[in-house]
């Protein structure tokens, strides 16, 4: 049978959560390893946002180079020849701004959002760049 002590000893003893459970203390006496290995862990940085709704930072991008998947294959063909060139509307296809890496087929792109450099582009290759609410 065990002893009284359960083989923690008489002086010692046995207690449970001695320095607190979880990260309890960290402003008082855990304060010297909160400040060693994690600072910054307390207070506030920044500005409050009241009643934030992500739908007004939504913000879908989408490259010159992925625009021509957006484009049928014969309406681009089409347009490298000198026809009429295609008009994608970026946002009926979940997208708001247009960026400009890569290249593509001449045509005429609607979007909320511009980059300098796809416009530019865009322009050297004979399309057009329309802007919308």
């Amino acid at each position: 049978r065990g002893s009284t002590f359960c083989g923690y000893g008489r002086v010692g003893k046995k207690r449970s959560h001695e320095s607190g459970r979880g990260n309890a203390g960290g402003a008082h006496h855990h304060r010297i390893n909160f400040d060693k290995y994690h600072p910054g862990y307390f207070g506030k940085v920044g500005m409050r946002h009241y009643h934030m709704t992500k739908n007004m930072y939504w913000k879908r991008t989408i490259n010159l180079s992925q625009v021509t998947k957006l484009i049928p294959a014969e309406q681009a063909a089409a347009a490298k020849k000198g026809g009429e060139l295609p008009v994608v509307d970026l946002l009926a296809n979940g997208y708001t701004k247009l960026l400009g890496d890569g290249t593509t087929v001449p045509c005429i792109i609607k979007a909320r959002y511009v980059s300098k450099l796809a416009e530019k582009k865009l322009k050297a290759v004979g399309g057009g760049v329309e802007l919308q609410a």
